[in-house]
């Protein structure tokens, strides 16, 4: 019985197009490894699950009945994979020359990582920060007062998202996003599946936490490339405020996993204040803009994320699931 070397798993939600682009970039690939491919979708209304068993029948199909999320759809994929490793592939992601099979090479050459991430583009030539530090109370401060963002070449002021390192040599990091993770079994099997407190954002943070703990190394290899286009929906602005408040709700899940309550009040003090000042200075902007007459939709919707994000943290409020 042959070995598989890989098990892609792919968590899809109504994107059928850049699906059918993404699969066919893996099988156009020309490496010598064994893969499969296991693709979730999740209560899709886009028709991707017909398109899939029509053009990709070669793709294992897991069909939800309702959303159940990043975390536990990719739990799914994992609990039936085959692979010596998993790769957590976005399908809003384009392979490139082999990128899976060179990942793969370089972390056979590395038994000492559990997860291996590539440099990840949204264009030939801007490269994407898909790797970073953990979420800690300082880099919230640092984030609050636009510190990261005004010194963010600076190696304490931009420390979260590491802005002074161009992502072209080999590094030891804390966290590899899940556009591209390649993820190796003896890991998973010694850490667990992904928490599925988290319906989306920081499960991989999270993860990559329970690896490092567990004495497993994160690394950044840059000798492979994928593109990624951040987004393949054109979501409602209802969506994307939804999708904002899920961001703040499962960073403090995070910080009251890892770090203790005290640091999540801290943290979520810190949101508190990030969002009052930021709705303060749209109010201002929007107030001076329509003095001048200038159109100010932009701005009201800036104004409105906050306010949400705003209520959210200082009082539970939150609106609906996606």
């Amino acid at each position: 019985m042959s070995i598989t070397d890989v098990s892609v798993i792919i968590v899809n939600w109504n994107t059928q197009d850049i699906l059918r682009n993404c699969l066919k970039s893996i099988y156009e690939q020309d490496g010598d490894i064994s893969l499969e491919v296991i693709v979730i979708d999740n209560a899709s209304t886009d028709g991707s699950a017909g398109m899939v068993k029509k053009n990709f029948p070669q793709v294992n199909l897991i069909e939800n009945s309702e959303n159940r999320g990043f975390a536990a759809a990719n739990n799914q994929g994992i609990a039936i994979a085959k692979g010596r490793y998993v790769l957590i592939l976005n399908s809003d992601t384009i392979v490139l020359d082999n990128a899976i099979d060179k990942t793969l090479s370089f972390a056979d050459a590395h038994p000492e990582a559990g997860v291996v991430g590539c440099q990840v583009c949204e264009n030939s030539e801007t490269i994407q920060m898909t790797c970073f530090r953990f979420p800690s109370v300082l880099n919230l401060f640092l984030s609050t007062f636009w510190l990261n963002k005004i010194f963010k070449h600076n190696k304490i002021m931009g420390r979260e998202w590491m802005l002074w390192w161009g992502r072209d040599n080999e590094r030891e990091v804390d966290v590899i996003t899940g556009s591209f993770m390649l993820v190796r079994r003896k890991a998973i099997d010694a850490v667990g599946l992904m928490d599925e407190d988290y319906f989306l954002y920081y499960e991989e943070t999270d993860w990559c936490y329970r690896f490092n703990k567990a004495g497993w190394k994160i690394l950044f290899w840059p000798g492979a490339k994928i593109v990624h286009w951040h987004g393949g929906r054109n979501s409602s602005k209802q969506e994307a405020l939804k999708m904002f408040v899920q961001f703040q709700k499962s960073l403090l899940i995070y910080f009251r996993k890892h770090y203790g309550w005290l640091n999540c009040i801290a943290a979520r003090l810190l949101l508190i204040v990030s969002f009052g000042m930021r709705c303060c200075f749209w109010i201002l902007v929007v107030s001076l803009k329509r003095v001048l007459g200038n159109n100010i939709n932009r701005e009201k919707e800036k104004l409105r994320k906050h306010w949400v994000a705003f209520k959210f943290c200082a009082f539970g409020t939150e609106p609906e699931k996606v």
